[in-house]
């Protein structure tokens, strides 16, 4: 018997996917980096995840080594400060391959156009570019956006995210330089408030401290300018390959 992560709370979820056996079951092999298509057990409860073990992990010239899958779980727990749930629940865990970052599986909606849904005023998609420019995403491709049937809109791959350095590279630029929205504001707000307390003490096992201070710094900034960021001129704007 298994149960389906919509049954269950967010609490039975991270359980299952911190403390379940975890067993590995492929690999998606179109990622960089070691990713494995897993199913974590725990009782009578099987979940679908993704698998990323720091041992995979392909060393890049402007991120410590090692450090890729604390981006991924300091993502999510970003995301859940913001209530926006951008990112799918994902944990830090010891696996077959030692410890890594395990993230819940979305099943996306397989009628979507993506291409279509970039072009649009998605409200899922407006939230994600608040989101990456507040962890400072390096690479937002249109692959890393998962749509579902029910029209929510996730992002994943969140591996380089919190650079000292302004590195935010998006295909989701079409809001540049428009305000953003009072509720938006708000949440920032109240999301400064909680880097300076228990999300920042979450995320200082995470990421370093001097990330930390420049993740508050970005927020300081968005809050300062009231409006959706604008592409830099020392960082390519776009990634490549964009999807």
């Amino acid at each position: 018997m298994t149960e389906r992560s919509v049954d269950l709370s967010a609490a039975d979820v991270r359980a299952v996917l911190t403390d379940g056996d975890l067993a590995i079951e492929g690999r998606l092999v179109e990622a960089s980096n070691t990713t494995l298509y897993a199913n974590a057990t725990r009782g009578a409860v099987s979940l679908t995840c993704v698998y990323k073990p720091i041992a995979g992990e392909r060393p890049l010239w402007d991120f410590p080594d090692g450090t890729l899958a604390g981006r991924e779980v300091g993502a999510y727990l970003v995301s859940e400060a913001t209530g926006w749930d951008v990112v799918p629940l994902t944990v830090m865990r010891d696996g077959p391959l030692g410890p890594g970052a395990c993230q819940l599986w979305i099943d996306i909606d397989e009628d979507a156009d993506l291409l279509a849904l970039l072009h649009s005023d998605h409200p899922g998609l407006r939230r994600l570019a608040v989101f990456d420019a507040v962890v400072n995403n390096a690479d937002r491709k249109g692959g890393h956006l998962l749509p579902t049937v029910g029209g929510h809109v996730y992002g994943v791959d969140h591996g380089v995210c919190f650079a000292t350095d302004d590195k935010l590279r998006t295909v989701l630029w079409q809001w540049r330089g428009t305000p953003l929205p009072d509720d938006v504001l708000d949440t920032l707000a109240a999301l400064r408030t909680e880097l300076a307390g228990d999300l920042g003490a979450e995320l200082k096992a995470l990421i370093t401290p001097r990330e930390l201070t420049a993740t508050r710094r970005r927020v300081d900034r968005l809050l300062r300018d009231r409006s959706y960021p604008q592409p830099g001129d020392g960082w390519p704007a776009v990634p490549w390959p964009p999807f």
